[in-house]
């Protein structure tokens, strides 16, 4: 270190100038965008028939995806050290956002809305024969 720790925030961000971050930063990226594809088709695919699931792990793969993006670009393209925390720093405080305050509420609604369903199926259908029509409807049907 020849530089006070501030003024490394204004040295461009490649292997010459940070040789002990710069390849583990680009593979950690890499291989965490790559995970996130994978639990994206992973998840929605199990979760098709739940659209505020869908509807999250969407926002977390465009939102990563973005981070993600924007660090490698960072890093192929030597910018500063300052714009590469920047990216980080935003891109991690949406997703949290996204995880931890914005759908929270929402996926909490989509369980209770779910859990009435499911009771009033329950109650609906609770007789063995609730679903099986009576013969006299039959009848009455035939000689309309």
């Amino acid at each position: 270190m020849l530089l006070p720790p501030w003024d490394y925030l204004f040295v461009p961000f490649n292997p010459h100038t940070f040789p002990d971050l710069f390849t583990p930063t680009w593979v950690a990226t890499l291989v965490l965008l790559l995970g996130l594809v994978v639990m994206y088709n992973v998840r929605t695919r199990s979760l098709h028939r739940h659209a505020p699931y869908l509807d999250l792990y969407e926002w977390i793969l465009w939102t990563a995806l973005s981070t993600f993006g924007l660090i490698l670009t960072a890093a192929l393209f030597s910018f500063e050290l300052i714009v590469l925390i920047v990216i980080e720093v935003i891109g991690l405080a949406v997703l949290f956002w996204v995880r931890f305050i914005r759908f929270p509420p929402i996926l909490d609604a989509y369980e209770q809305r779910m859990a009435k369903q499911r009771y009033y199926t329950k109650t609906k259908f609770s007789h063995p024969e609730a679903t099986i029509r009576p013969k006299t409807a039959r009848r009455a049907r035939r000689r309309r």
